[in-house]
């Protein structure tokens, strides 16, 4: 299987060697980049969804729902935690190996060929962006959900001018260095995604992010939709789902159960719901294959128990840390003194923020620090260094995830669980370690 002279694993390592060489560009050189593609999938109905934490749930909660009702749909995500085939999806089936070369011996054609001319060469997310609407392009698919990337008013996604809806979920402090220091700032580059006209439904949980977007949908004419906590009531909450009702007149009596055992994700199936009741208000819509829909989703990484007393969340920045902490005392698994908490995180993120956080909200024995693969990671030394200034409990410093993980299971009392967090990065590779087989829970 070859594109250009280029096989499979050679087109991915070529990929991934972009940040090496390649910048950040700007929307203008977006759209030149998409336009010599063809403007591909442009003619299709796009949902492009920006927020800070749940974006990814929110997408596949639409997407299972989109299912449901029987309409073919793309799905362009990021990061993927295994294999880079993820971030590319139709029918949430990740891109096969063929299809993916084929999508990258075009795009690394014209990427060359805009290099040659001076224009420069398109960066990481770029690339796999023009990839994903040209495979998009290729397939009969109605609906796309784009997610951002980071932000929203510069993010690549952003070239697209005439969405058929705008989300934005849940706001809170992430990557602070390029959209600002607060709740104000980082709300106006993700409302950046409005255009005018475009309906956007937002979550509403915080009142500084909520004016922003407010204000900003008023000045492009946009309608818009706030989503807010009295929108639906949770009913039941345990590891195997939380159970809860919409507000909605309509369908009050029916119970949803969201099969991920975090408390932030009604809100998440919330959005969704409401998001597909617009884009399919024409249609006759069947609710109860709505409830199979969210009943049976599957995000890999979002609370997600990989092993007996084993799950991997991928909270990496302060807000999805809370929202952790909350889920799992509503679960009651704080109870007692057996859990332990496997942390690492990435440079670039308010890890000494979360780290607080965790030693003072949590009810965790043992703390146990690690670096994850990736050239922005933080030294494990540093980490352990912030747990023993917030905490007087047991931390560690391992040298691998494989020597963190061993280390927790030691370490772990009774019924106590392991909780991996930090990075989306770490869950990654706890999943790849247990698929390799190099640990066994």
């Amino acid at each position: 299987m070859m594109a250009a002279g280029f096989t499979y694993d050679e087109a991915v390592a070529y990929i991934e060697e972009l940040p090496k060489f390649t910048k950040k560009h700007s929307l203008d050189h977006v759209r030149e980049f998409l336009r010599r593609l063809g403007n591909p999938a442009s003619d299709r109905k796009i949902v492009h969804v920006a927020g800070t934490n749940g974006k990814g749930s929110v997408c596949a909660y639409l997407q299972a729902i989109l299912m449901a009702e029987g309409k073919h749909t793309g799905f362009f995500t990021s990061p993927h935690l295994v294999s880079i085939n993820e971030r590319i999806r139709m029918d949430n089936i990740q891109i096969d190996n063929e299809a993916f070369l084929e999508a990258f011996g075009r795009v690394q054609g014209m990427a060359r060929q805009m290099e040659e001319e001076g224009l420069g060469h398109p960066s990481y997310f770029e690339f796999l962006l023009g990839m994903g609407m040209t495979a998009f392009a290729r397939t009969d698919v109605e609906y796309i959900i784009l997610e951002t990337g980071i932000g929203g008013r510069l993010d690549a996604t952003n070239y697209i001018e005439h969405p058929a809806l705008a989300v934005i979920t849940s706001i809170s402090l992430d990557h602070t260095d390029i959209l600002g220091d607060t709740i104000e700032e980082i709300a106006a580059e993700k409302a950046g995604i409005i255009k005018p006209g475009v309906p956007v439904f937002f979550d509403a949980s915080n009142p500084s992010a909520c004016e922003v977007i407010q204000k900003t949908a008023a000045k492009m004419h946009a309608p818009c939709r706030e989503i807010s906590k009295n929108a639906y009531e949770i009913r039941e909450v345990n590891w195997k789902y939380i159970a809860f009702s919409r507000a909605n007149a309509y369908d009050k009596d029916v119970i949803y159960r969201v099969p991920i055992c975090g408390c932030y994700q009604v809100m998440n199936a919330q959005i969704a719901l409401e998001a597909a009741e617009y884009l399919l208000k024409d249609e006759m819509i069947h609710k109860s294959r709505w409830v199979d829909a969210i009943g049976s989703m599957h995000w890999e990484g979002r609370m997600e128990r990989v092993a007996p007393h084993l799950v991997i969340d991928g909270a990496h920045n302060p807000g999805a840390v809370e929202a952790f902490a909350e889920s799992v005392k509503a679960l009651g698994a704080d109870e007692g003194e057996g859990q332990v908490i496997i942390f690492s995180a990435v440079s670039d993120k308010k890890y000494e923020q979360m780290i607080e956080y965790l030693c003072r909200n949590m009810n965790a024995s043992t703390y146990i620090v690690t670096e994850i693969e990736d050239k922005r990671r933080v030294p494990a030394e540093e980490l352990e260094r912030l747990f023993k200034k917030y905490t007087r409990k047991k931390v560690y410093r391992a040298g691998s995830l494989k020597e963190a993980l061993e280390k927790a299971e030691s370490e772990r009392v009774d019924d106590g669980d392991i909780f991996c967090l930090g990075s989306l990065y770490l869950a990654g590779m706890v999943k790849k370690l247990l698929a390799g087989g190099g640990y066994h829970a």
